[in-house]
């Protein structure tokens, strides 16, 4: 547990902090490959989906339907979509995962900040994995405003 990146995030790992509860924090992810792209991290190690607690459940399902409606009403997403993949703990020789969860807003018009127009060309499709977009600093730290400011209303 000691190695685990998450359990052991640095202050500026923690920039884009957005929301916190009992068990769960929620980031703006580093990558906003889609616009305002968000991990859902449980406070505890925790290896899987089938170790959480009734808590955690209960918070969680709480926090999915907070951060959704948090992003269509600030970004104006269409859907969600939600990942708890994990698959990258396990390139490690000993695997150590860390129980997290991506949701990835998804637009069927395009997303304007700052007079910048960002499309999601892939709609209606599933997410693309290696997916390369540019956002620029001041659009990024707009989402991180603006949806911080919602989630802590």
């Amino acid at each position: 547990m000691t190695k685990c990146d998450w359990c052991n995030l640095s202050e500026e790992d923690k920039k884009y902090l957005l929301y916190d509860t009992g068990c769960w924090s929620v980031f703006l992810a580093d990558e906003q490959d889609y616009i305002g792209r968000c991990i859902l991290v449980l406070k505890r190690h925790c290896n899987s989906l089938s170790e959480l607690k009734d808590n955690e459940w209960g918070e969680l399902h709480d926090l999915i339907c907070q951060v959704e409606t948090c992003l269509k009403a600030v970004l104006g997403a269409t859907l969600c979509n939600w990942s708890c993949l994990m698959n990258d703990f396990y390139k490690e020789s000993e695997p150590d995962p860390h129980l997290h969860i991506h949701v990835r807003p998804r637009y069927n018009k395009p997303l304007i900040l700052n007079g910048n127009t960002y499309t999601d060309s892939e709609f209606g499709h599933h997410y693309a994995v290696n997916k390369s977009m540019e956002i620029s600093a001041e659009d990024k730290e707009k989402v991180f405003c603006r949806l911080k400011e919602w989630l802590n209303r």
